[in-house]
């Protein structure tokens, strides 16, 4: 692996991997951490070239994120887990969850989108623009190049069919704002894709976790706990 991942670990039990999302960094999750930390063994990750984690030399993709979650598992001998991701961490998980469905436990997926056509347009629209104004300088200007890979997350990518969803196994939450810049019937549609997936929409924007924590962290709680 060409890079090691910062992250924050706190809490024993079942491991549970926390994924930020696109630009940010473990510490979106702070709200979090000490709830879920007194029922399980918490990693919050700083996915490749956010936070603390290097860029390292391979493409800047979710596929690579994915990948890299992988290679962190393995590092840390965790072969199975339950998963929770926001935002491109949410896409990040869905990937994951295809590609390998038996290190999954349990799947939390919050603001997520399959396509970039997931998203309202206001809020895609600003992301279009910027990402093709910074393109041609990107090879010259080294934080523009950094800028224009973050951005590059949100218009090229994810791509990922209902079809594939469909293979997913592991027992699933989606959840999101009823004000999230995710479209409410992408978010649906993602839902309906996963077998036997449960949908819960929370009064809110696209960071419910953040501003209604209390309220977001009893949902998810619920959910792991369960005994079916």
């Amino acid at each position: 692996m060409d890079i090691k991942h910062f992250y924050i670990e706190r809490g024993n039990g079942f491991p549970l991997i926390l994924l930020h999302g696109n630009g940010g960094s473990s510490q979106y999750f702070r709200g979090q951490l000490d709830a879920f930390a007194r029922a399980f063994h918490v990693y919050a990750i700083d996915t490749r070239g956010h936070g603390r984690t290097p860029r390292g030399r391979k493409p800047f993709t979710l596929t690579q994120f994915a990948e890299d979650l992988k290679d962190f598992m393995d590092i840390h001998h965790i072969s199975k887990a339950d998963i929770l991701g926001f935002s491109d961490g949410g896409n990040i998980a869905l990937i994951f969850a295809i590609r390998y469905p038996e290190r999954v436990a349990r799947l939390i997926v919050n603001g997520a989108n399959i396509s970039p056509s997931g998203i309202k347009r206001f809020s895609q629209l600003p992301v279009e623009i910027a990402y093709h104004m910074l393109k041609p300088v990107a090879g010259k200007i080294r934080i523009a190049h950094k800028f224009m890979e973050l951005l590059s997350l949100m218009v090229n990518e994810p791509n990922i069919t209902p079809e594939e969803l469909g293979k997913i196994r592991a027992k699933t939450l989606v959840i999101a704002g009823t004000r999230d810049l995710i479209r409410e019937q992408h978010t649906r549609l993602i839902a309906q894709s996963i077998p036997d997936a449960r949908l819960v929409l929370l009064p809110g924007d696209h960071f419910i976790a953040r501003k209604q924590r209390n309220r977001f962290n009893q949902v998810v709680l619920k959910f792991l706990l369960q005994k079916t």
